[in-house]
C-alpha cells in the first residue's frame, strides 16, 4: 500500500449519526455520502451508515448512484437536486428516488412508463432549484394526472441555518405552508446539519445530515471521522542557508533536519498552507505529539516538514488530524485558507487508499483504481 492513506474511524461516525439523531427528535436518518462522502469513501461509509440504521442515502449524481449499485447496496437511494430530463433513464435502470423541481422531469419520468416513487422539492428561499410554495396547489392537481409517479416525499433546504434566524423561520413558514396544501401522510424533510443542531425540533419525518456525519463543524460535539496518515520517503539533515521547495519560500536557519511526506495537493492538501500547517507524530510510549512544521511550497505530490531529531521511514505522521488544530486538521486548512471545511474534505483525492475501522480494528481497505 501506498504510503500514505486516509483512515475513517467509524467508531466517531456512529458517534455523530447518533449526536445528530437526538438532536433531532430520534427521526429517520437519511446518511448524504455525495462528493464520495465528503471525501470519506461512498461505498464504504453508505454501507456503515445502513448499517446503523439509516432510512437510505443521498447523492447528487446519477454517477455517484451508480457506484453504490455496483458495490452491491441495495437500499433508497435519494437522487438530490434538480433532475434534468435526460437523466430520466437512468433513475429506472438505477432504481433511485428522484428529486423533482419542474414539471418537464416530472413528464419525462412519467413517460416511461414504470411506477416511480418520488420526492418534490420546494424552493423556501435557497434560490437554486424546487418548485415555489406558491406553486404547491398547481403542482399537486398536475402530479395527480401523472399515472407512473407517486409523490412519497417533500423537501425543502436551508440557506443559512447558522446564523440567520429570521430568514431561516421564513423558510420554515413557506414549507409549513406547503405542507398544509399536501396535507399528511408525506415523507417530509428539511434539515440540514444546521438545521438539526439549531432547529431539531422541525426534524418532521428524517433530517439529512452531511458535513455533522463527518464531524467537520466544531464546537458541538462532533468528532472528525478521518485522519491523513503518511510515512516518509527520506529523512535528511540540511545544512543552514538551504532554500526548499518551488520558489525557495523557506530557508533553514541552522543545520535542520528535514522530512518528505508522500502527500501534497493532488491528494487535497491546500497548496496556499506551506509554512502555516503543521503536521504531528507520536514517539513511542508518549502520549504528547511531536508537532512539525510544513516548510516550503506545497508540491503536487509531496511536502516537506522540519523534524526537532531524526526518524526512521516507518515512523507514522498525522498530515491532517482528527480534531479541530486551526494548523493541522482539515477544519484548520479551511480556516487557513479562507474557506469552509467542506472544501479540504472533498478535495480528499481518489487516489489515496482509505483504511476503515470500528474499536481500533481495521475493517475495511480499499485501495485506489481498483
Amino acid at each position: 500500500m501506498r504510503p500514505a492513506w486516509l483512515e475513517v474511524n467509524f467508531d466517531a461516525l456512529a458517534h455523530n449519526f447518533n449526536l445528530l439523531r437526538a438532536a433531532a427528535g430520534q427521526v429517520q436518518v437519511i446518511g448524504v455520502v455525495k462528493a464520495n462522502a465528503y471525501g470519506h469513501g461512498a461505498v464504504e461509509v453508505g454501507k456503515e451508515l445502513l448499517r446503523l440504521g439509516a432510512w437510505g442515502l443521498a447523492v447528487a449524481t446519477t454517477a455517484e448512484a451508480r457506484e453504490l449499485r455496483r458495490a452491491g447496496i441495495v437500499a433508497r437511494i435519494l437522487l438530490m437536486g434538480s433532475l434534468h430530463p435526460q437523466e430520466a433513464q437512468d433513475v429506472v435502470e438505477l432504481d433511485l428516488i428522484p428529486s423533482l423541481s419542474t414539471l418537464e422531469a416530472a413528464e419525462a419520468l412519467n413517460a416511461l412508463g414504470r411506477p416511480l416513487a418520488v420526492h418534490l422539492e420546494f424552493d423556501t428561499g435557497m434560490g437554486r432549484v424546487g418548485f415555489q410554495p406558491e406553486e404547491a396547489r398547481m403542482v399537486r392537481e398536475r402530479f395527480a394526472h401523472y399515472e407512473n409517479l407517486l409523490i412519497q416525499g417533500i423537501y425543502s433546504h436551508f440557506a443559512d441555518a447558522e446564523e440567520d434566524e429570521p430568514w431561516t423561520k421564513e423558510q420554515i413558514e413557506r414549507f409549513q405552508y406547503v405542507q398544509q396544501v399536501f396535507g399528511p401522510g408525506y415523507f417530509y424533510h428539511l434539515c440540514n446539519t444546521a438545521g438539526v443542531v439549531n432547529y431539531g425540533q422541525y426534524g418532521l419525518s428524517a433530517v439529512r445530515p452531511g458535513i455533522g456525519l463527518y464531524g467537520l463543524l466544531p464546537n458541538l460535539g462532533l468528532r472528525p471521522i478521518a485522519r491523513l496518515l503518511a510515512k516518509p520517503t527520506q529523512v535528511k539533515q540540511l545544512p543552514a542557508g538551504r532554500r526548499i521547495g518551488y520558489g525557495g519560500l523557506y530557508t533553514t536557519q541552522g543545520p535542520e533536519w528535514i522530512a518528505t511526506l508522500p502527500v501534497g495537493y493532488a491528494d487535497g492538501m491546500p497548496r496556499l498552507v506551506f509554512n502555516r500547517a503543521t503536521v504531528r507524530y507520536f514517539r513511542a510510549e508518549s502520549l504528547e505529539p511531536c508537532v512539525c512544521p510544513v516548510v516550503g511550497r506545497v508540491s503536487m505530490d509531496q511536502i516537506t516538514v522540519r523534524l526537532p531529531e531524526p526518524v526512521g521511514l516507518e515512523q507514522v505522521f498525522e498530515v491532517a488530524t482528527p480534531d479541530f488544530d486551526p494548523h493541522s486538521s482539515l477544519w484548520g486548512w479551511a480556516e487557513l485558507t479562507g474557506s469552509v471545511s467542506y472544501e479540504p474534505a472533498v478535495r480528499l483525492a481518489a487516489r489515496l487508499p482509505r483504511v476503515y475501522v470500528r474499536a481500533g480494528e481495521e475493517v475495511a481497505r480499499v485501495e485506489p483504481f481498483g
